[in-house]
């Protein structure tokens, strides 16, 4: 285990939110569904999923940036920052996003991080319901320091063999 560094998790969860526009009614009904649990939790959102999500529920997120103006860089780096334990993330595969970058490497850093990740109802349905989500959990993040390092099949590889 020492090729993993172990970071805690709380009972209470603090929960990322983020809903392209083609799905945000999406993640709004599976909030409400869910009220009951998320409100024992802590909420982050992106703009106006956030602000959707307060004012349909009454729910207290924190709310960030909107995704195109920062928010999804602003939910990365909370999850860098270790205050971010799990991610929903309804995005549109159908529609292109003007901030696709910043899609990437939120998505990125919430597997660079191992956070928990829903993409579509079905997953976050499933990790709603697990005995996990309301209890203490250990986290594993892997030494990526040791796999930084040049790989050995490649020593020797570009060598000049003349």
């Amino acid at each position: 285990m020492d090729d993993y560094r172990k970071i805690p998790l709380r009972a209470n969860k603090h929960i990322g939110l983020v809903a392209h526009d083609g799905r945000k009614r999406d993640l709004l009904e599976w909030v409400i569904f869910n009220k009951g649990t998320l409100s024992q939790h802590s909420l982050y959102a992106t703009g106006t999923t956030g602000a959707l999500i307060q004012r349909e529920t009454g729910l207290e997120v924190t709310r960030l940036r909107s995704g195109p103006f920062g928010g999804d860089q602003q939910m990365g780096a909370l999850i860098a920052e270790g205050e971010i334990d799990i991610l929903v993330f309804f995005w549109d595969p159908l529609e292109p996003q003007p901030h696709d970058p910043d899609v990437k490497a939120l998505l990125r850093i919430a597997v660079l991080y191992n956070i928990p990740t829903a993409s579509n109802r079905s997953t976050a349905d499933f990790l709603i319901s697990s005995p996990l989500f309301s209890e203490p959990y250990t986290r594993l993040i892997p030494n990526y320091g040791a796999r930084m390092k040049r790989p050995s099949f490649l020593v020797g590889l570009f060598e000049d063999s003349g």
